[in-house]
């Protein structure tokens, strides 16, 4: 079983959610003419898993939201899709109205759309091939209400495959504004994230810099700061200054961090450095 809840009456694409057809006719012509009123699309991106790319992408779009940016955010990662739960919006469903499917809106304004709303159940599993994932994120770019946004972000799955070569197609003539690439300090997570550069630069897309995710804690205790995540090659700076990318932030490990994703609610305390992470973004945009 797909996973999707067949039962769902609220999709303009029935059908198409019980049994993974999508339209296959699709262009980039298509997602431009429907992505007309976004001004800015940002990808994050990573060869690895595990680096916290949801979780950048969720307080990239919180950040912009408290800035009084017009957001939306797109979870691409069909089979590990957690983004509705990081924002505080699991268990919700979209709506159809007029002009396709309504995303779920968060209690800060951001406009949100998952395969997570489709699943009858959070635990249910996506078990597709390529093809059928691929005709889900053409769903997620043509046949979803995104209205007029200053930024749409798209939170990605690990890697260089289909779903990236998908959405880079795609956005072929509305154009990608940048990428965001995440990593840890650890080289196991770097060799895969210079895979994620070199794939990038093949396929011509503006890279805005690098986010350097767990990169120390600081004990609350005795205020002492460890590398959970050893820096055994210099970590991304050195990364960065043999790639000729920008260093757009580091961000410690905080616990605060892993409790506001499970519970979908932005806590205080959070690290900083996002709120600097997010005045590149919207500097390397916006001009």
């Amino acid at each position: 079983s797909s996973g999707i809840n067949a039962e769902y009456g609220g999709c303009p694409n029935k059908q198409a959610c019980s049994t993974g057809k999508f339209k296959t006719d699709t262009s980039p012509s298509d997602v431009a003419i429907a992505l007309s009123k976004v001004k800015h699309k940002i990808l994050v991106l990573s060869g690895k898993g595990g680096v916290g790319k949801s979780t950048v992408t969720a307080q990239i779009a919180r950040n912009l939201a408290a800035r009084d940016y017009s957001v939306g955010v797109v979870d691409v990662d069909v089979c590990g899709p957690s983004l509705a739960r990081i924002l505080g919006v699991n268990g919700q469903s979209v709506h159809k109205s007029s002009d396709g499917w309504s995303p779920v809106y968060t209690l800060d304004d951001i406009a949100v759309m998952s395969i997570d709303f489709l699943l009858g159940s959070e635990e249910d599993a996506v078990i597709w091939r390529g093809a059928k994932k691929n005709g889900m994120i053409k769903e997620f770019l043509t046949s979803v209400d995104w209205g007029e946004l200053d930024y749409l972000v798209m939170d990605t799955p690990p890697g260089t495959s289909d779903e990236h070569l998908a959405i880079v197609s795609l956005l072929k003539q509305s154009k990608v504004s940048g990428c965001v690439l995440v990593t840890t300090p650890q080289e196991v997570s770097l060799g895969d994230v210079r895979k994620e550069v070199n794939f990038c630069r093949k396929l011509k897309l503006p890279i805005v810099g690098v986010v350097e995710n767990m990169a120390w804690y600081d004990c609350p205790k005795c205020q002492t700061k460890s590398e959970i995540f050893p820096a055994t090659t210099g970590g991304a700076a050195a990364m960065c200054h043999g790639e000729g990318l920008d260093l757009l932030c580091s961000v410690p490990l905080s616990p605060k961090v892993g409790q506001s994703c499970d519970s979908g609610v932005e806590g205080e305390g959070l690290p900083l450095e996002y709120g600097v992470l997010v005045d590149k973004i919207t500097r390397y945009c916006e001009g």
